[in-house]
């Protein structure tokens, strides 16, 4: 499966007719292509040209004796053998032309993505990607981005304004794990935009939020929240709901899904970990039940909570919890 875009960069010298033997050739050959100048102005100092294949496969290069290479196609073979880097590891030159190239291409292709700069921004890597491109702006549109019954438009904004915080550095993880596949996989996905919600909170509440913690057993926990110097590791899980499971009641729901993740890395870490359960693809009657029952989920801390686009949050916790918390979680 080929993975969110990154630049491929050849130390090779390029010229433009190399470019055209060594890249266009193939390409046309294969996939049928054509080449011309960029939408928008090439990066100072460097050459750069726009490939467009009959497909709807798209791909920037621009070279100033050394190559660099962006595209949602195949590689030509005379780069097979180059190293990849993120958006963020390329000079910005080369990075903010092909973003302003690659914005365009997503707009002209889903104009309603222009709405909301920030998440075309961040997501990036994932909404142009080989294979992910229709499934993950289907999840975005079609699906709320996770908010089952919602509005999309106002699902996004909920999403559009965390991101305009900065609050997440690591563009490139984060955006990764809405994933690249083919095949669109509703549940995954909603469990991936979790994070972003559990994320929205802990930064609302005044911590820093780093993705991605490496433990001492090998596992990583999905963030640490900073705050005066202290840091809180929070892992987050998404239960089916039951109608969507063989779990035959939201009780049992959130407890199988809790202990997967309680058997697992959480088990091995041996405490000092807070699980954010986040029920929000429960149906009202189905929350009413947990708020009701507040079932233990064999882990502590844990907070138990569901989130709505309008940025209300409602839940319970278990266990000392070491993290402020909205108003709405008891």
């Amino acid at each position: 499966m080929a993975k969110p875009l990154r630049f491929r960069v050849s130390t090779e010298r390029w010229t433009e007719g190399r470019v055209r033997s060594d890249l266009l050739g193939p390409l046309d050959s294969n996939l049928g292509a054509t080449m011309s100048l960029p939408w928008f102005k090439q990066p100072s100092g460097y050459d750069a040209r726009r490939f467009e294949m009959d497909n709807g496969d798209i791909a920037l290069f621009a070279w100033n004796g050394q190559g660099y290479w962006l595209g949602n196609t195949e590689t030509p073979q005379a780069l097979w053998r180059t190293e990849k880097y993120t958006f963020e590891e390329v000079p910005d030159r080369i990075s903010e032309w092909a973003e302003r190239e690659l914005l365009a291409q997503l707009h002209e292709e889903s104009p309603w993505l222009a709405d909301y700069p920030t998440i075309s921004w961040f997501f990036l890597p994932v909404l142009l990607s080989k294979d992910g491109r229709h499934t993950t702006r289907e999840f975005l549109r079609d699906h709320a981005a996770g908010f089952p019954d919602a509005d999309p438009d106002e699902a996004l904004q909920f999403y559009e304004e965390f991101l305009q915080t900065d609050a997440l550095s690591d563009r490139y993880t984060m955006a990764s794990k809405l994933g690249t596949s083919e095949h669109l996989n509703v549940g995954r996905m909603r469990s991936t935009m979790s994070e972003f919600t559990v994320a929205k909170i802990l930064h609302e509440a005044g911590y820093a939020v780093t993705p991605e913690i490496e433990v001492t057993t090998g596992h990583f926990i999905d963030f640490r929240a900073d705050e005066n110097g202290e840091g809180v590791l929070v892992e987050v899980t998404r239960p089916q709901p039951p109608a969507e499971r063989a779990a035959s009641s939201p009780s049992k729901s959130i407890r199988e899904t809790a202990e997967t993740k309680v058997s697992g890395q959480l088990s091995k870490h041996e405490g000092g970990v807070t699980l954010f359960v986040d029920c929000s693809s429960f149906a009202d009657h189905h929350w009413e039940t947990l708020m009701t029952e507040r079932p233990e989920v064999r882990h502590r801390p844990t907070v138990v909570f569901r989130a709505w686009p309008d940025g209300t949050v409602q839940g319970y916790t278990k266990g000392s919890v070491p993290l402020d918390l909205p108003e709405g979680i008891e």
